[in-house]
């Protein structure tokens, strides 16, 4: 396995950077998350109508369960499976999406118990010994993967229009009160020049599609403060955009010739002219200041076109978060911030994370959380979609889960940032999500750039 070239997770003497009461502690929250985002539910509300974008949520926490059955207490411990035939209903690498719901699942009881099961064994696994960097690498694997399963979960409900999610375990930090903080028109000019793009040793946990941190030159450009609005894409919207074919790129004109949209998603327009949102199982009044959200890449691209602006790319996106100005202003200094405001981890005042605020905020909110060119936003309350296509750094090696990237190369697209429902734990300046252009469930929005 190719995974220790590098790793961070152990420190210069080699021990590991986690205690096995830390990773306890890790494992039981985020499966008390879980459970917490679906026990509400009706039995017929876990399985749902079969839809290309989302999964049956029984297959889905049952998966989240048999993922770390597989590489801690299988791989890593060399344990038999737990659940006979288990990899028949759960390995998502073998099991079409679409079959999933005619699977012959167990019950829910059956399937909570088994999650239960592979936490308890997960947990006494550990023991009390100092866990090696092996182990703390496929416990937060592990963690990592349920984290994004809990982020599919909320929005699966919203695309099925379930109500939002109640919470036994409260997030750890009440939301920032500076909520209300309005738009924030403008570009921050970036200076360009040599920049590292990608990952570097130094992380706790990196993921393959983000090794390693490459030299790259950016030309000098200016992108926007803060991410395009609902009032914003509204004007894009009201001016005929979804009808006029020359703002639309041939790709995304046959998508919106398919599906027949003339607006969002979940948006629909009332007596009086008034905008009105769905969020979660209510329509409420549009709110102007939030950033545009479930919007797919090719309307991005499209809005673009009409404003006279474009896409950044994954590069300029990374640069303007995790740059610092050269003292002469010519330039942007070797040293990359982990976040935007620097190396210290997300807050409420800095970030919209973790379901604190159980939606989006304005942009102009949490300006704590600025970047040093002022962006603002950039970690946290919507992903944001790049003009970049997902493809592998140079030098890519596969790391153990192969199923994470490799197969998604070149008909994706790049998106950065994270969103409300993202943990905190999980995302950084230089991590890369990735969906299809015509996904628009997402909770994605994005900013533009100057041309």
């Amino acid at each position: 396995m190719n995974w220790t070239k590098e790793r961070p997770i152990a420190d210069s003497s080699g021990h590991a950077q986690m205690s096995a009461g830390e990773i306890i502690a890790l494992l039981k929250e985020a499966r008390a998350r879980t459970l917490d985002l679906v026990a509400d539910l009706t039995d017929e509300q876990m399985i749902g109508p079969c839809l290309r974008i989302v999964n049956p949520l029984r297959w889905e926490i049952g998966h989240v369960a048999w993922f770390q059955e597989l590489w801690v207490l299988r791989n890593l411990r060399k344990q038999r499976p737990l659940l006979e035939g288990g990899d028949a209903l759960y390995n998502s690498a073998d099991v079409a999406h679409d079959t999933r719901w005619d699977l012959l699942l167990p019950s829910r009881e059956k399937t909570l118990e088994y999650m239960q099961e592979v936490l308890n064994r997960v947990i006494e696994s550990l023991g009390t010994q100092v866990p090696g960097a092996e182990e703390v690498y496929f416990h937060l694997l592990a963690t990592f993967h349920e984290d994004m399963h809990d982020e599919a979960i909320t929005y699966t409900r919203q695309t099925l229009g379930y109500p939002p999610p109640r919470f036994k375990v409260p997030p750890d930090e009440e939301p920032s009160r500076d909520m209300a903080g309005g738009p924030l028109p403008g570009d921050a000019e970036i200076p360009g020049g040599a920049f590292m793009l990608g990952g570097t040793a130094d992380l706790l946990f990196i993921f393959d599609n983000e090794k390693w941190a490459h030299p790259i030159i950016v030309p000098p450009f200016r992108i926007a403060r803060a991410a395009v609005t609902n009032a914003e894409f509204a004007a894009f919207v009201e001016d005929g955009g979804y009808r006029q074919k020359r703002w639309w790129s041939e790709a995304g004109w046959t998508w919106r010739e398919q599906v027949g949209t003339e607006q969002p998603v979940y948006w629909e327009r009332r007596s009086g002219g008034r905008w009105y949102q769905r969020v979660f199982d209510t329509f409420v009044p549009l709110r102007e200041h939030h950033p545009v959200i479930h919007v797919n890449w090719y309307e991005a691209e499209a809005y673009c076109e009409w404003a006279g602006r474009r896409l950044p790319t994954e590069a300029e996106w990374e640069m303007a978060a995790c740059s610092e100005p050269a003292a002469d202003g010519r330039g942007v200094i070797g040293r990359k911030r982990r976040f935007p405001w620097g190396d210290e981890p997300p807050a409420p005042d800095r970030a919209n994370l973790d379901w604190r605020a159980m939606g989006c905020v304005e942009v102009g909110a949490l300006p704590a959380g600025d970047s040093a060119f002022g962006c603002r936003q950039m970690i946290g309350n919507v992903w944001e979609w790049t003009a970049s296509a997902f493809l592998p750094y140079p030098g890519f090696v596969i790391d153990p889960y192969k199923e994470y990237s490799q197969p998604w190369f070149g008909n994706h697209k790049v998106l950065r940032g994270g969103c409300w429902t993202t943990r905190s734990r999980l995302i950084r300046n230089t991590w890369r999500n990735f969906y299809t252009p015509d996904r628009r469930d997402v909770w994605a929005g994005f900013r533009t750039c100057a041309k």
